[in-house]
């Protein structure tokens, strides 16, 4: 596993964890970021990343895309 961040533009990945307090937890999941998701990385800007999850692209900040594991 490794952090969302370790992706590169292009790239399709699946969400295997997601770490951090449930407060941080439960944003992420209410913006579509959940076990087992598909995420897209559109684009990468001093380490903060555009995604395409499900139908919308969002933005997420390095500190946010680092609590989300991937593999």
């Amino acid at each position: 596993m490794m952090p969302l961040t370790m992706a590169k533009p292009g790239e399709t990945v699946t969400i295997r964890k997601i770490t951090g307090r449930d407060e941080v937890r439960q944003h992420l999941a209410e913006l579509g970021f959940v076990v087992d998701g598909v995420v897209t990385v559109v684009t990468e800007m001093a380490g903060n990343l555009i995604l395409q999850v499900k139908d919308s692209r969002i933005a997420l900040d390095k500190t946010l895309a680092n609590r989300v594991m991937i593999s």
